[in-house]
């Protein structure tokens, strides 16, 4: 009996451990298969150019534990976004600037204009006085010849009237003052397109008096209007004269003709900045030049050769000398030399805000016979404005 006990007991040990055996098997063999997808799955994804990765998803195959997704593939980084064009401004328009501006005049001109009233309205008027009214306009740059002839008209015209009441003084000194700027000049500016083709503006004057600028200036004055404008660079001696003014006409949508390369010639860029004024039908071109020296002859003729070579294309309706008012009899020494290489048209009066001496305005127009169509009054981009002689007076006398 106790042997069938024992031998059943053995029996049983036997069957059972032959069991666990079998599982402890199955379990070496799930793990080396486990392993073995690893080591596939290390090398696949190393083949793939994407390590482990194909080989964890094979392991999670067949260890059971199921399929791990791959990420999506890295987006291409984006194209650099293009600069964006300058925003298109909208000037203001020409007429009526002046008056706006000239709070400005009057700041800088109303000494001038106080120290003639002061003196008019004096209890006496005696040739002393006489002279130290001449001697002020004379200060004020209008220039011996005019000053003396005002003084004249306007002591004649006390003596008859005998008044001294400081609002007809003040009266008379504007009537007088108007007569000697000049009511009867033309001003008007020729930028109107005609036939076929375009308005050509030649502006022309030395260094530093702001010819660049007040072509950029004379841009937005057009475009306020509603005219089509093309600007071209022919100042190629100064490097950064075609980037300033490209920078202007891009703020009025205006296109700017320039050359390639510095120091090329400038009647050849004028030529262009015609030809391509005609094709695309602009209202106006406006040529820069550069600003040279008016002491170097050889330069001066430069300017005949680019008039010239431009009107082979179409006629200059308009030489604009730019003037510094700053300078006085300087300014008009330049202005003698200039109006004998190019027919100016017109002059620019440029920082007359800064000076007192707004007689400069008489004495320039008397020296070359033509009018001031322009004045500068500030550094912002609309502070160039039609001459207006009533205006100009006014602000003088701060009325």
């Amino acid at each position: 009996m106790l042997e069938d006990v024992i031998i059943a007991i053995a029996a049983f040990v036997v069957a059972s451990g032959g069991t666990a055996a079998v599982v402890v098997l199955r379990g070496r063999r799930a793990g080396q298969g486990g392993q073995a997808g690893r080591g596939a799955g290390t090398a696949g994804g190393r083949a793939a150019g994407t390590p482990g990765q194909a080989g964890r998803e094979q392991a999670g195959a067949a260890a059971g534990t199921g399929v791990i997704e791959a990420p999506p593939p890295a987006a291409e980084p984006a194209a650099p976004a293009a600069p964006a064009a300058p925003e298109v401004e909208r000037p203001p328009p020409s007429a009526g600037r002046l008056a706006r501006l000239r709070g400005r005049l009057a700041r800088s001109q109303s000494g001038f204009g106080s120290a003639l009233l002061s003196l008019l309205s004096a209890g006496r008027l005696d040739d002393e006085t006489w002279q130290e009214i001449e001697d002020t306009l004379i200060t004020a740059d209008m220039g011996v010849g005019p000053a003396r002839q005002l003084t004249d008209a306007l002591r004649t015209q006390v003596k008859i009237t005998g008044t001294r009441d400081p609002g007809e003084v003040r009266a008379m000194l504007r009537e007088q003052m108007v007569a000697q700027v000049g009511l009867d000049l033309d001003r008007s500016l020729h930028a109107q397109r005609h036939g076929d083709l375009p308005a050509v503006l030649l502006v022309v004057g030395v260094n530093g008096t702001g010819k660049t600028t007040t072509c950029g200036k004379l841009a937005r004055v057009l475009a306020g209007d509603g005219r089509s404008v093309l600007l071209g660079a022919a100042d190629t001696f100064r490097a950064a004269a075609a980037d300033q003014l490209q920078t202007w006409g891009e703020r009025v949508g205006a296109r700017t003709v320039r050359s390639d390369r510095e120091g090329a010639d400038p009647a050849s860029v004028a030529f262009e900045a015609v030809s391509e004024g005609i094709e695309a039908g602009v209202d106006a071109v406006i040529v820069d030049t550069a600003g040279r020296l008016h002491t170097k002859t050889g330069l001066m003729d430069e300017l005949g050769k680019i008039k010239r070579v431009v009107e082979k294309r179409a006629p200059v309706d308009e030489v604009l000398l730019v003037l510094d008012a700053t300078t006085g009899q300087n300014g008009l020494r330049q202005a003698r030399v200039f109006a004998e290489a190019v027919d100016v048209t017109g002059i620019v009066l440029t920082k007359l805000d800064g000076t007192a001496k707004g007689g400069i305005v008489v004495a320039v127009q008397r020296e070359l016979g033509v009018p001031v169509k322009l004045i500068g009054l500030g550094e912002g981009p609309d502070d160039l404005a039609p001459f207006e002689p009533g205006a100009f007076v006014d602000a003088i006398l701060g009325s």
